[in-house]
């Protein structure tokens, strides 16, 4: 497994483990699809699907990770969510689109997790 991909599973796990500490379900992880990948989906205490972009940054980076979900980013992640709820016939339930902010070190912990709900519609 290479580096970058065993970093993004320690950054999903992070954000999976915050999500469960607050009462969250988690439904699915990496959740694949003809359009796309979804990270995380979680189900809220209230019954809320949260569809989760999580993004990875180092010590090094420049830019906030909720940056790198531009609306080209946005749109692939809109069609894959349609696509969840219709393969597992939740088309009627509310759902959101939340984005894990996850900063890690040089050597591929997990250093702070910022978590936006809601982050786009």
């Amino acid at each position: 497994m290479s580096t970058a991909k065993a970093a993004g599973n320690r950054g999903e796990a992070a954000v999976a483990q915050y999500l469960r500490k607050r009462g969250c379900t988690l439904l699915s992880s990496q959740w694949r699809c003809r359009f796309g990948e979804i990270d995380l989906v979680a189900r809220t205490k209230g019954g809320v699907l949260c569809f989760v972009e999580v993004k990875l940054r180092g010590p090094s980076s420049i830019a906030v990770p909720r940056e790198f979900v531009d609306a080209r980013k946005q749109a692939r992640l809109r069609t894959a969510a349609g696509c969840y709820l219709s393969t597992y016939d939740m088309a009627d339930a509310p759902a959101r689109f939340d984005v894990a902010e996850v900063y890690m070190d040089g050597q591929g912990q997990v250093l702070r997790l910022n978590y936006l709900e809601d982050a786009f519609s």
